[in-house]
This record gives C-alpha cells, sequence and structure tokens, in this order.
C-alpha cells in the first residue's frame, strides 16, 4: 500500500466540501425529492442534506423524485426545469443514470457515466457543459492520477465555484499528490539544460534558482567557508600560502576588493554605505559618520550592541567592552573615533568568525547569524538576501579553485556542516526552498514593504514569464506547466470551510545528495478573534525519503495534547525511533505541549483502522451526529 492511496487529503476535503451550504446556478442538473407543495407552483425539494424552496414549470407529487434543471437564479426565487420522469425507489442507481443521460442527451461513455455517477452519489448540481469537459478531462488523464484523484478534483472545482479551466483542473490534480514534486523539477532542469531556442538569460535565470533550491544549505556552507578564510587571515602566525589562497577567494567572490593585501582586506568600506539594519556593518558606519562631540552616545550605542547581542560569548563581550572602555577615556576628536572603528570592526569580525561553527543555524533577536554580521561590516552595500547570493557564489568559487588548501577547507566545511544540521536546520532549509520556489508569491506583491528584485528572483514568477514567452520550446513549456501546476495546487487546496482551515504544502529538500519530497497537510480550526487555536490540529507529514522510502507521520493534537503516529513498511523502526521519543518529549513541553504516545506501524494496519474509521463516521452520520472532532 502507499501513501497516495492513504491519502487523508482527499478524505478530509470531500468530507469538508459535502458540508458545504447548497448554492444553485443556471444550467446545473441536481437529484431531489419533493417534500412539500405550495401554491404558485412552488415546492420544498431535499437535495441530499440542503433544502431549497423553488418554483416549479410543471406540478409535481409530494414524495417524487426527478432529476431538475436550474433555469432560472435571478430574482427572489429559484426556478426549475423537469428534466426526468419520477425516479420510483426501485429504479437502481444504474437505471437512473441511464434515463438522466438519454434525457440530457449525453454520450453513455464509461468516462461520463462515472462522473455522472459520482455527482449523483455525492447529491451535488453539475451542469451538462461541466459534465462534457469533466467527461473529456477523465479520457486523458496524466500519467499518475487516478480517476478517483480526477472526481475529488472536479467535485471541488465545482463545489467552491472555481473557474471550470484545464488549468485549474491540472493544478488540483498535481497539487493532491503527495510525491513527484522533485521529479517535476528535474525534468524542468533537463530540459533547460538541453532545450535550444528561447529567451536564454531567462532560462539561465531559471536554471539558477533549481540550482539554489537544489542545495538549501549552501549559503549555510559558504558562511562556514567565509569564516574559515577570516580565521586564517586575522591570524598572523598562520602559512603565509594559506593565508594568500584564503585572500584570493575571498577576491574571486567578490567579498574584499581585488586589490586588497593581507594587511588591509579589512579596509572600511565606503562610509555612505547603508549596512543592513541593526546590523553590526550598521554600527560600524555610524561610528565612521558620527561627530566627535557625539562620542558619549556613541560609547553607549557600542555597549548596548555588544550586551545584547547574543551571538557573541561572555568572555567575548567582555574583551570587547573593555575595548569600548579604552575608547572612552581617550580625548574626543575625529581620528580616536575612526581608529575605534577600525578597532571594533576588526575584533567583531574575529568574533563572529570564531563562533561560526557552533553558531550555523543560529539567529540573535533581530534576525542575524554570524555570517551575515561578518558580511555587513566586510559588504555593507549588500542587502540580507543578496549576501545570501554572494554566500552561494563564495562556494562555487572554492570548488572551481584547484588549491588544495581550499579543497580540504572545503571538505572540512561540508563534514561540519553535515554535523551541526539539527530541527533548527530543517526549518531553515524548509523556509529557504518554499521562499525560493516562490509559493506565496501573489500574497508577497500586496505587502508593500517587499523587495520587488527578491520577488523577481523566486521561481514562480520566473516560470510565469517562461510560459508565457511565445519563443520558449514546447517541450520546456510543457515542463515548466507541470511545475507550475504543482504549486498552484498547494493554493487551491489551502483553505478555509467556516471555522475549519486546511494548509497544503509540497517541499522538495536535498540534503548532500540525498533527495526527498516532504507534503505537509495542516488542518485546524480558527477562535473567535480569528487567530489559529493552537490547542486542536491534525498535521500529516507525507515523505519520500531515499532509505526510508515511502513515510506517513499522523499528528493529532487534541487540547494540547499529542499523539504521533508513524507509517512505514519497514520492520525494525521502533528500536531506531525509541531514543528520539525523549528530545521529543521535551521539544513539545518547551512549547506547553504534553507528548500521549509515539506509534509506529505498517501502511497494511492503516488501510484497515481508515475502512473502520469510515464505517464508524458513516454509521455516525446517519444517527443524527453532526458534530465531528
Amino acid at each position: 500500500m502507499t501513501s497516495t492511496s492513504f491519502n487523508p487529503v482527499a478524505q478530509q476535503t470531500q468530507v469538508a466540501m459535502t458540508n458545504q451550504p447548497l448554492t444553485l446556478k443556471q444550467g446545473q442538473i441536481f437529484h431531489g425529492t419533493i417534500k412539500q407543495l405550495y401554491p404558485d407552483q412552488m415546492a420544498e425539494i431535499q437535495v441530499g442534506n440542503n433544502k431549497l424552496v423553488a418554483k416549479l414549470e410543471v406540478p409535481l407529487k409530494v414524495g417524487d423524485a426527478h432529476f431538475f434543471q436550474v433555469t432560472n437564479t435571478a430574482g427572489a426565487q429559484t426556478e426549475l426545469k423537469v428534466v426526468s420522469n419520477p425516479m420510483s425507489p426501485t429504479l437502481t442507481p444504474a437505471q437512473q443514470m441511464t434515463q438522466l443521460l438519454e434525457t440530457m442527451n449525453l454520450p453513455k461513455t464509461a468516462d461520463m457515466q462515472q462522473v455522472l455517477g459520482h455527482f449523483m452519489k455525492q447529491q451535488m448540481p453539475i451542469s451538462r457543459e461541466q459534465l462534457i469537459q469533466a467527461e473529456q478531462w477523465m479520457k486523458n488523464l496524466p500519467e499518475g492520477v487516478s480517476k478517483q484523484d480526477a472526481l475529488l478534483a472536479i467535485q471541488r472545482m465545482v463545489e467552491y465555484k472555481m473557474p471550470f479551466t484545464n488549468q485549474v483542473f491540472q493544478a488540483l490534480v498535481q497539487g493532491a499528490k503527495t510525491d513527484g514534486m522533485s521529479t517535476a523539477l528535474q525534468n524542468l532542469l533537463q530540459q533547460l539544460a538541453g532545450a535550444t531556442g528561447g529567451n536564454e538569460q531567462l532560462k539561465a535565470s531559471v536554471l539558477g534558482q533549481l540550482q539554489t533550491i537544489a542545495k538549501p544549505f549552501d549559503a549555510e556552507l559558504g558562511g562556514t567557508m567565509l569564516a574559515r578564510a577570516v580565521q586564517l587571515l586575522s591570524d598572523q602566525t598562520s602559512n603565509i600560502s594559506e593565508r594568500l589562497q584564503s585572500l584570493q577567494l575571498l577576491k574571486q567572490a567578490g567579498v574584499v576588493p581585488q586589490n586588497a593585501t593581507l594587511s588591509n582586506w579589512q579596509a572600511q568600506q565606503a562610509q555612505r554605505a547603508q549596512a543592513p539594519s541593526n546590523s553590526a556593518g550598521q554600527l560600524i558606519m555610524q561610528m565612521l559618520q558620527a561627530k566627535p562631540e557625539q562620542s558619549s552616545a556613541i560609547v553607549e550605542q557600542a555597549r548596548a550592541f555588544i550586551t545584547n547581542d547574543n551571538l557573541l560569548t561572555t568572555a567575548q563581550k567582555e574583551q570587547l567592552q573593555q575595548l569600548v572602555t579604552r575608547f572612552s577615556q581617550l580625548p574626543q576628536s575625529k581620528q580616536a573615533l575612526t581608529t575605534f572603528a577600525q578597532q571594533l570592526q576588526t575584533e567583531l569580525v574575529k568574533a563572529y568568525a570564531n563562533n561560526t561553527a557552533s553558531q550555523l543555524f543560529t539567529k540573535n533577536e533581530q534576525g542575524l547569524s554570524t555570517k551575515e554580521q561578518i558580511l555587513s561590516m566586510l559588504k555593507p552595500e549588500l542587502t540580507v538576501n543578496n549576501q545570501e547570493t554572494l554566500l552561494r557564489n563564495l562556494v562555487q568559487e572554492a570548488k572551481n579553485m584547484q588549491q588544495p588548501a581550499i579543497q580540504s577547507q572545503l571538505t572540512q566545511a561540508d563534514a561540519q556542516l553535515q554535523s551541526a544540521v539539527d530541527s533548527k536546520a530543517m526549518e531553515q532549509a524548509m523556509k529557504t526552498v518554499l521562499k525560493g520556489l516562490g509559493i506565496s508569491y501573489e500574497a508577497t506583491l500586496q505587502n508593500k514593504a517587499t523587495d520587488m528584485q527578491a520577488v523577481a528572483q523566486q521561481l514562480k514568477p520566473q516560470l510565469l514569464a517562461l510560459i508565457q514567452d511565445t519563443t520558449t520550446p514546447p517541450a520546456l513549456r510543457d515542463a515548466a506547466e507541470m511545475v507550475m501546476a504543482r504549486m498552484n495546487g498547494m493554493q487551491l487546496l489551502s483553505g478555509e470551510n467556516g471555522h475549519q482551515h486546511q494548509l497544503v504544502m509540497q517541499v522538495p529538500l536535498e540534503f548532500f545528495g540525498k533527495k526527498m519530497d516532504a507534503t505537509l497537510q495542516w488542518n485546524g480550526r480558527m477562535k473567535e478573534d480569528g487567530k489559529i487555536d493552537a490547542n486542536y490540529a491534525r498535521v500529516l507529514f507525507y515523505l519520500h525519503m531515499e532509505s526510508l522510502q515511502e513515510t506517513v507521520i499522523d499528528m493529532q493534537v487534541q487540547n494540547r495534547i499529542v499523539t504521533v503516529t508513524l507509517f512505514n513498511d519497514h520492520l525494525g523502526l521502533a528500536p531506531l525511533a525509541e531514543p528520539l521519543k525523549k528530545s521529543l518529549k521535551e521539544g513539545l513541553a518547551s512549547k506547553d505541549y504534553q507528548l500521549s504516545a509515539v506509534f509506529i506501524k505498517q501502511f497494511e494496519s492503516a488501510a484497515q483502522e481508515q475502512t473502520e474509521r469510515s464505517t464508524k463516521e458513516h454509521v455516525e452520520e446517519h444517527s443524527g451526529v453532526d458534530i465531528r472532532v
């Protein structure tokens, strides 16, 4: 059994949709039973769990069941046309379907019967035109899409009044998949590398962004290489050859000027540069721009900065505060300010470089890391987004250099990075990938503070440009449309149904040569104040990993009590998971959650439990229980 069939995403979507209030549009067909007649040919009609009052074209009898077509929704009342003879209770669904197909002059193909049968069973209105379009989609399903998945996608389109277009249909069926995102991106990568023609600059930009997404830790690797280079350059006793090679690496990556030497590589940049807010670089720039009479204010500012930055150790803070004290005792002059700024920068750069190894995925209260602090002083003109680009470029330049010392540093930095990967690293990697994909591209555009240049570099807007470019080769356009459909599908499958909310995210991850598709589905509810209720939720993770293969993690939260069930067909996972339970329990407790239990099961047992749960819910539904936790 695969997690594609063990798919609560589809099942919960279906439950949510059947709870939607009934709304009718002109041309729709539905099955209903006359419950009560009123004067002027008005009637109350039962449609599934809903009732409506409408005007009929011809008088009918109470108790008769018919198929109706909506002829008019304008004005205060809905008008219906009867499109079938009374349906006897003895008629089978197949006979009812045959009668409707003949009445509506619809083709009696297997696909049409499957679509019509699905909507008859769900007792949902659908128009003749939608049925014909749905049949065409069913005939030409993309590879890997089941007919059941297609029917659920069509049902969602009808229920939520989405545009009945192929683009929306493809987005829903692709977005509902729990694997294949990495494959779709890899196919796009191959098409970009092999396709001839089209906008070469745009193709190169998309290719570069795909490579960035595929290596979410490259900025941290670049930060480690930057710290190692700074440590060597700061140590006068280090091997001169290794120091020169490190200097050359920083030159090629654009971290220091081409004319930099071992003695002046940390020379001050232009004093008018705008360093990132709340950074060490901004502090140094303010010192260089200050007037002698502002020295007292500068001293207090430096003391506060050093005290509050948790990226510095206690010993480093004490040493830096001593430097500030010595400056405060000097006569106030411009030269004293400049010298103080240079000395403080030298010591801060060295301190952050020394701490990088132990704080690879740590940020201070201002959201800055050690590598970002270093670059804020060496390259103050860079934004945080451009800093990341520079660090990735640093890694590429290191790979291109043949010097043994640089290659050795790169190997050591990679090993150091692998050993430092933890939950913070995984969280950061997921954020990096989602940001690189541009999943929230449309929402980001509404924010006035958005860095439009950074947004334009995301994958989604670039794919949109690639698809709309008439010179793009057909095979490349198809590959781009497939990836775009996956991303649009996440948005279409995410949404709200009353107080219930659902969020679906697909994240293709690649760590140190191993690829993994991760799909996250969060279901929760909103409180009266419009905020998420953190006490209740269900979170499902669908993971496709090279070693463990298919894995589903089902986390249920009830009144802040957490139960975790892991589904995987590999035997012997329980002993491996046992040592991790303690850290999981402690991590949840730190967020005021209590771990109740961790279960490890095979997919076969999951299928049996799902069948039993569906049966139980079916019984409850018909026994008047309408509150589901």
